[in-house]
Protein backbone atom coordinates (compact mmCIF):
# COMPACT_ATOMS: atom_id res chain seq x y z
CA UNK A 1 0.00 0.00 0.00
CA UNK A 2 1.39 3.16 -1.22
CA UNK A 3 1.12 6.36 1.41
CA UNK A 4 0.23 9.44 0.09
CA UNK A 5 3.35 12.06 0.55
CA UNK A 6 1.74 15.11 2.08
CA UNK A 7 3.20 18.85 2.07
CA UNK A 8 2.73 18.75 5.58
CA UNK A 9 5.10 15.93 6.16
CA UNK A 10 7.65 16.85 3.82
CA UNK A 11 7.82 20.62 5.19
CA UNK A 12 7.82 18.63 9.00
CA UNK A 13 10.68 16.59 7.58
CA UNK A 14 12.70 19.55 6.64
CA UNK A 15 12.15 20.98 10.09
CA UNK A 16 13.22 18.68 11.68
CA UNK A 17 16.70 17.12 9.54
CA UNK A 18 17.15 20.80 8.18
CA UNK A 19 17.45 19.02 4.45
CA UNK A 20 16.19 20.00 1.08
CA UNK A 21 12.76 19.55 -0.19
CA UNK A 22 13.30 17.11 -2.77
CA UNK A 23 15.48 14.60 0.23
CA UNK A 24 12.77 14.72 2.38
CA UNK A 25 10.14 13.44 -0.01
CA UNK A 26 12.50 11.03 -1.71
CA UNK A 27 12.89 9.57 1.96
CA UNK A 28 9.70 9.87 3.15
CA UNK A 29 8.17 7.67 0.05
CA UNK A 30 10.91 5.03 0.52
CA UNK A 31 10.20 5.19 4.22
CA UNK A 32 6.22 4.34 2.83
CA UNK A 33 5.40 7.48 5.13
CA UNK A 34 7.09 6.32 8.58
CA UNK A 35 8.75 9.64 9.50
CA UNK A 36 10.93 7.87 12.10
CA UNK A 37 12.05 5.64 9.66
CA UNK A 38 13.08 8.25 6.90
CA UNK A 39 14.86 10.69 9.63
CA UNK A 40 16.79 7.24 10.39
CA UNK A 41 17.49 6.22 6.75
CA UNK A 42 18.85 10.57 6.10
CA UNK A 43 21.21 10.33 8.98
CA UNK A 44 22.82 6.83 7.31
CA UNK A 45 22.88 8.75 4.12
CA UNK A 46 24.48 11.40 6.36
CA UNK A 47 27.10 9.78 7.83
CA UNK A 48 27.78 8.25 3.94
CA UNK A 49 28.06 12.06 2.54
CA UNK A 50 30.18 13.15 6.01
CA UNK A 51 32.60 9.61 5.71
CA UNK A 52 33.25 10.86 1.71
CA UNK A 53 33.89 14.26 2.50
CA UNK A 54 36.05 14.10 4.91
CA UNK A 55 39.32 13.53 3.30
CA UNK A 56 38.93 17.61 1.99
CA UNK A 57 40.99 20.32 3.50
CA UNK A 58 39.22 22.26 6.19
CA UNK A 59 40.86 25.07 7.04
CA UNK A 60 38.11 28.04 7.13
CA UNK A 61 36.11 28.37 10.32
CA UNK A 62 35.39 29.84 13.64
CA UNK A 63 37.05 30.16 17.46
CA UNK A 64 33.97 29.90 20.33
CA UNK A 65 34.39 30.77 23.34
CA UNK A 66 32.41 30.18 26.88
CA UNK A 67 33.16 31.56 30.04
CA UNK A 68 31.47 30.59 33.66
CA UNK A 69 29.03 32.43 34.97
CA UNK A 70 31.29 32.56 38.34
CA UNK A 71 34.51 33.18 36.12
CA UNK A 72 36.51 29.93 37.32
CA UNK A 73 36.16 28.10 34.07
CA UNK A 74 36.92 28.94 30.89
CA UNK A 75 36.68 26.78 27.45
CA UNK A 76 37.53 27.25 23.38
CA UNK A 77 36.97 25.29 20.70
CA UNK A 78 38.43 25.72 17.26
CA UNK A 79 35.95 24.26 14.45
CA UNK A 80 37.18 24.17 11.06
CA UNK A 81 34.80 24.20 7.40
CA UNK A 82 36.05 24.25 3.69
CA UNK A 83 35.13 28.26 3.20
CA UNK A 84 34.20 31.29 4.88
CA UNK A 85 30.16 31.14 3.43
CA UNK A 86 29.69 28.01 5.71
CA UNK A 87 31.71 30.02 8.66
CA UNK A 88 29.15 32.40 8.81
CA UNK A 89 25.99 29.86 8.12
CA UNK A 90 23.55 30.14 11.61
CA UNK A 91 23.80 25.94 11.92
CA UNK A 92 27.27 26.05 12.05
CA UNK A 93 27.73 29.15 13.85
CA UNK A 94 25.24 27.53 16.73
CA UNK A 95 26.94 23.97 16.65
CA UNK A 96 30.37 26.10 17.43
CA UNK A 97 28.58 27.59 20.34
CA UNK A 98 26.92 24.51 21.74
CA UNK A 99 29.80 22.57 21.81
CA UNK A 100 31.90 25.61 23.08
CA UNK A 101 29.04 25.47 26.03
CA UNK A 102 29.12 21.37 26.29
CA UNK A 103 33.00 21.71 27.02
CA UNK A 104 32.73 24.20 29.70
CA UNK A 105 29.97 21.93 31.94
CA UNK A 106 31.63 18.59 31.01
CA UNK A 107 35.46 16.99 32.03
CA UNK A 108 36.58 16.74 28.66
CA UNK A 109 40.24 15.54 27.85
CA UNK A 110 40.73 13.30 24.81
CA UNK A 111 38.94 13.87 21.13
CA UNK A 112 37.25 10.71 21.01
CA UNK A 113 35.50 12.45 24.15
CA UNK A 114 34.53 15.37 23.04
CA UNK A 115 33.31 13.56 19.86
CA UNK A 116 31.06 11.15 22.14
CA UNK A 117 29.54 14.32 24.53
CA UNK A 118 25.99 14.82 24.25
CA UNK A 119 24.33 18.11 23.07
CA UNK A 120 20.84 19.53 24.15
CA UNK A 121 18.55 16.97 22.71
CA UNK A 122 20.95 14.07 23.03
CA UNK A 123 22.59 13.99 19.86
CA UNK A 124 26.59 13.50 20.64
CA UNK A 125 29.21 16.59 19.13
CA UNK A 126 29.69 13.72 16.26
CA UNK A 127 26.21 13.07 15.42
CA UNK A 128 25.82 16.66 15.16
CA UNK A 129 29.05 17.59 13.38
CA UNK A 130 28.14 14.59 10.50
CA UNK A 131 24.56 15.81 10.19
CA UNK A 132 25.98 19.38 9.36
CA UNK A 133 28.18 17.99 6.90
CA UNK A 134 25.55 16.39 5.08
CA UNK A 135 23.16 19.83 5.18
CA UNK A 136 26.46 22.05 4.56
CA UNK A 137 27.72 19.88 2.14
CA UNK A 138 31.15 20.52 3.61
CA UNK A 139 34.02 19.04 5.84
CA UNK A 140 33.53 20.24 9.26
CA UNK A 141 36.18 19.26 11.70
CA UNK A 142 36.64 19.85 15.25
CA UNK A 143 40.64 20.52 15.39
CA UNK A 144 41.39 21.20 18.90
CA UNK A 145 39.92 22.15 22.47
CA UNK A 146 41.08 23.65 25.77
CA UNK A 147 39.20 24.17 28.93
CA UNK A 148 41.19 26.07 31.74
CA UNK A 149 39.13 25.35 35.42
CA UNK A 150 40.68 26.82 38.76
CA UNK A 151 39.37 27.48 42.36
CA UNK A 152 41.73 30.34 43.73
CA UNK A 153 42.16 32.12 40.55
CA UNK A 154 39.98 33.33 38.07
CA UNK A 155 40.19 33.01 34.19
CA UNK A 156 39.12 35.30 31.44
CA UNK A 157 38.63 35.19 27.52
CA UNK A 158 38.65 37.62 24.06
CA UNK A 159 37.07 36.47 21.01
CA UNK A 160 38.58 38.99 17.75
CA UNK A 161 35.53 39.00 15.21
CA UNK A 162 35.06 34.94 15.10
CA UNK A 163 39.04 34.26 14.00
CA UNK A 164 41.16 34.37 16.94
CA UNK A 165 40.20 33.54 20.41
CA UNK A 166 42.07 33.83 23.72
CA UNK A 167 41.76 32.39 27.18
CA UNK A 168 43.48 33.10 30.11
CA UNK A 169 44.55 31.96 33.62
CA UNK A 170 45.09 34.07 36.63
CA UNK A 171 46.42 33.38 39.91
CA UNK A 172 43.71 35.53 41.12
CA UNK A 173 40.32 36.60 39.92
CA UNK A 174 40.47 39.95 38.05
CA UNK A 175 38.15 40.01 35.03
CA UNK A 176 39.55 43.53 33.63
CA UNK A 177 42.92 42.87 34.05
CA UNK A 178 41.99 39.41 32.41
CA UNK A 179 40.28 40.74 29.26
CA UNK A 180 42.96 43.40 28.66
CA UNK A 181 46.07 40.34 28.82
CA UNK A 182 43.63 38.27 26.68
CA UNK A 183 43.04 41.02 23.86
CA UNK A 184 46.61 41.47 24.10
CA UNK A 185 48.07 38.08 23.62
CA UNK A 186 45.61 38.18 20.42
CA UNK A 187 47.09 40.95 18.99
CA UNK A 188 51.01 40.00 19.93
CA UNK A 189 51.20 36.10 19.71
CA UNK A 190 53.65 35.45 22.39
CA UNK A 191 54.83 31.97 22.61
CA UNK A 192 55.05 31.12 26.56
CA UNK A 193 54.05 33.23 30.13
CA UNK A 194 57.57 33.59 30.83
CA UNK A 195 61.29 32.88 30.21
CA UNK A 196 61.41 29.55 31.81
CA UNK A 197 58.81 28.27 29.89
CA UNK A 198 61.39 29.03 26.69
CA UNK A 199 63.85 25.48 25.83
CA UNK A 200 67.54 25.69 25.95
CA UNK A 201 67.47 24.28 22.44
CA UNK A 202 65.28 27.66 21.15
CA UNK A 203 67.76 29.84 23.04
CA UNK A 204 71.19 28.13 21.35
CA UNK A 205 69.35 28.06 17.95
CA UNK A 206 68.54 32.03 18.43
CA UNK A 207 72.12 32.64 19.33
CA UNK A 208 73.67 30.51 16.36
CA UNK A 209 71.19 32.63 13.59
CA UNK A 210 72.67 35.62 15.43
CA UNK A 211 76.10 34.49 14.89
CA UNK A 212 75.66 33.68 11.21
CA UNK A 213 74.16 37.30 10.53
CA UNK A 214 76.83 39.44 12.85
CA UNK A 215 79.83 36.87 11.65
CA UNK A 216 81.61 40.16 9.71
CA UNK A 217 80.99 42.71 12.83
CA UNK A 218 81.97 39.87 15.38
CA UNK A 219 85.24 38.55 13.73
CA UNK A 220 88.28 39.88 15.77
CA UNK A 221 86.48 41.09 18.74
CA UNK A 222 87.12 40.18 22.41
CA UNK A 223 85.25 36.79 23.39
CA UNK A 224 83.66 38.88 26.30
CA UNK A 225 82.17 41.67 24.02
CA UNK A 226 80.95 38.95 22.12
CA UNK A 227 79.11 37.31 24.64
CA UNK A 228 77.51 40.61 25.90
CA UNK A 229 76.27 40.69 22.46
CA UNK A 230 74.43 37.23 22.30
CA UNK A 231 73.70 38.16 25.99
CA UNK A 232 71.60 41.15 24.06
CA UNK A 233 70.66 38.79 21.64
CA UNK A 234 69.11 36.91 24.31
CA UNK A 235 66.88 39.37 26.27
CA UNK A 236 65.29 40.81 22.99
CA UNK A 237 64.51 37.53 21.69
CA UNK A 238 62.88 36.64 25.48
CA UNK A 239 61.09 39.73 25.35
CA UNK A 240 60.10 39.29 21.89
CA UNK A 241 58.53 35.40 22.68
CA UNK A 242 57.34 35.72 26.10
CA UNK A 243 54.22 37.44 27.19
CA UNK A 244 55.53 38.98 30.67
CA UNK A 245 58.29 40.71 28.37
CA UNK A 246 56.62 42.32 25.74
CA UNK A 247 55.54 45.70 25.54
CA UNK A 248 51.58 45.85 26.62
CA UNK A 249 49.60 47.03 23.48
CA UNK A 250 47.62 49.70 25.46
CA UNK A 251 50.64 51.34 26.70
CA UNK A 252 54.01 50.35 25.31
CA UNK A 253 55.86 51.81 27.98
CA UNK A 254 55.22 48.88 30.39
CA UNK A 255 55.20 45.39 29.85
CA UNK A 256 52.79 42.79 30.54
CA UNK A 257 54.58 41.75 33.28
CA UNK A 258 54.81 44.85 34.72
CA UNK A 259 51.30 45.39 34.43
CA UNK A 260 50.07 41.87 35.84
CA UNK A 261 52.61 42.48 38.83
CA UNK A 262 51.03 46.07 39.30
CA UNK A 263 48.18 44.72 39.83
CA UNK A 264 49.26 42.26 42.15
CA UNK A 265 48.50 39.10 40.06
CA UNK A 266 50.52 36.19 38.03
CA UNK A 267 49.23 35.15 34.85
CA UNK A 268 49.07 30.90 35.17
CA UNK A 269 48.81 30.32 31.30
CA UNK A 270 47.06 30.69 28.69
CA UNK A 271 46.07 28.98 25.06
CA UNK A 272 45.70 31.29 21.90
CA UNK A 273 43.80 29.91 19.33
CA UNK A 274 43.75 31.67 15.57
CA UNK A 275 41.37 30.06 12.48
CA UNK A 276 43.70 28.07 9.74
CA UNK A 277 46.69 28.30 11.61
CA UNK A 278 49.04 25.98 10.29
CA UNK A 279 46.94 24.39 7.63
CA UNK A 280 48.05 24.18 3.97
CA UNK A 281 45.61 25.67 2.18
CA UNK A 282 44.51 23.75 -1.46
CA UNK A 283 44.96 26.44 -3.80
CA UNK A 284 41.86 25.83 -5.91
CA UNK A 285 41.63 26.11 -9.91
CA UNK A 286 37.91 26.43 -10.50
CA UNK A 287 38.55 26.13 -14.41
CA UNK A 288 40.23 22.98 -14.59
CA UNK A 289 37.90 21.47 -11.66
CA UNK A 290 34.64 22.50 -13.64
CA UNK A 291 36.50 20.96 -17.10
CA UNK A 292 37.22 17.83 -15.23
CA UNK A 293 33.74 17.37 -14.39
CA UNK A 294 32.95 17.98 -18.06
CA UNK A 295 35.40 15.09 -19.36
CA UNK A 296 33.71 12.66 -16.89
CA UNK A 297 30.55 12.81 -18.03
Amino acid sequence: MTVNISAAMVKELRERTGSGMMECKKALVEANGDMELAIENMRKSGLAKADKKSGRIAAEGIIGVKTSTDGKAVAIVDVNCETDFVAKADDFVAFVNDVAHGLLNANIETEEQLLAMPLEGGVTVDEMRRGLIAKLGENITIRRFEKFQTEAGGTACYLHGSKIGVIVELAAADGELGKDVAMHIAASKPVCVNEDQVSQEAIEKEKEIFLAKQEDKIKGKPANIVENMLAGCVNKYLAEVTLVGQPFIKDDKITVGKLVSSKGNTVIRFSRFEVGEGIEKKQEDFAAEVMAQVNAQ
